[in-house]
């Protein structure tokens, strides 16, 4: 039954989030690339305010997957580095956080690429 209130919670967060994001499509002139976008800035912002921790305890991965769990991560990564390392952890941080995610993002595509052929619409 634990697994199961997991998997509602993780569903439920990841359709808040989606469906916030179809309600801006449909309601503003805002591009996808602006909505994506500002779901990892809200992330970050979230993150670096200590406030999208309790969101993706509660939610799981409906929380942590999407872009502004990415977001997040890429806070949680900066503030962990600057306690250890000082300003350069500034720089650094972020990317030492995200680069599992980004690395397994970056070898699927390729082996996705190797394995489709692409095409010309018609």
């Amino acid at each position: 039954m634990e697994v199961f209130s997991a998997v509602l919670r993780a569903f439920f967060c990841g359709g808040i989030l989606c469906l916030i994001g179809q309600i801006l499509i449909d309601k503003t002139a805002l591009t996808p690339a602006k909505i994506l976008t500002g779901y990892v800035v809200a992330g970050v912002l979230l993150g670096a305010a200590g406030l999208y921790a309790p969101i993706q305890e509660w939610g799981g991965a409906g929380a942590a997957v999407p872009l502004t769990g990415f977001g997040a991560n890429l806070a949680k990564g900066v503030r962990e580095a600057v306690s250890e390392q000082g300003l350069l952890g500034a720089f650094t941080g972020g990317m030492k956080a995200a680069a599992g995610g980004l690395t397994a993002a970056i070898f699927f595509g390729w082996v996705a690429a190797l394995l489709a052929r692409s095409q010309d619409k018609a």
